[in-house]
């Protein structure tokens, strides 16, 4: 039997990193979003191999990019999917601006970057998922919706939290496992990781490598705010 494919939408990020590796780990291959060359080839150097590796080149905040890869994918030009992981998110810069402080400009890229591009994710890939056996959705979001310790991804998290409460009641009944990964520290690929004491992606990778074989979890808030619960999956509904 073929092994199963992931769609990692946001591939060459911290977080998009360890889900490939979590999805390789895994025994899955892998149908990274990149937006050019450079970025495939960042992401090779990243996890330390192009092998199971599939690259196709698109725009995941433009409306079209995702729905137009699975287009590509229906018409056979590339791997069908089994599964997504989603993980446009981002720190703003500077990262301490006050509320009152953010400009316009600021604000609608960041709802872009950060909601926008999860929306389209889900929005362009949750049908043909629901045609296919066995699958999932996975969107990664931040603590900071709650915290608002940095009130420009606050706003953004806030919002993908409606969004992915919204998909785990519309899955719930359907064959599409939605899991929403709730995240409470700081992810750094691997070199930096080391440079600056935070959590490796490498080792956030371990999460969605167990979660893509956990079918009891679905609908699910899947939190990680500790080293342990990277060990052993904490998940609760939020409905």
């Amino acid at each position: 039997m073929a092994a199963e494919t992931v769609l990692v939408v946001g591939a060459t990020g911290n977080i998009g990193v360890a889900a490939v590796k979590g999805a390789l780990q895994a025994g899955r291959n892998v149908l990274a979003i990149v937006r050019n060359q450079n970025s495939a080839d960042k992401l090779i150097k990243r996890v330390g191999t192009s092998k199971d590796i599939t690259f196709v080149e698109a725009d995941v905040a433009s409306d079209s990019g995702v729905a137009d890869v699975v287009t590509k994918v229906r018409e056979g030009k590339l791997p069908t999917f089994q599964h997504v992981y989603s993980s446009g998110m981002t720190w703003p810069s500077p990262s301490n601006t006050e509320s009152h402080g953010i400009t316009t400009d600021r604000l609608r890229y960041n709802l872009n970057i950060s909601f926008e591009a999860n929306f389209f994710a889900y929005r362009d890939t949750i049908e043909y998922l629901r045609e296919q056996k066995n699958s999932s959705f996975t969107m990664c979001t931040g603590s900071q919706g709650d915290l608002a310790t940095h009130p420009l991804p606050a706003i953004t998290q806030g919002a993908l939290y409606s969004l992915c409460l919204g998909a785990a009641r519309d899955n719930l009944d359907k064959s599409v496992r939605f899991n929403e990964v709730y995240l409470g520290f700081r992810v750094e690929v691997d070199e930096d990781a080391a440079q600056h004491s935070v959590v490796s992606s490498t080792e956030f990778g371990a999460v969605f490598e167990q979660l893509l074989d956990r079918s009891d979890i679905r609908s699910a808030r899947v939190h990680v705010t500790t080293p342990e619960d990277m060990k052993v999956l904490r998940h609760a509904r939020r409905f």
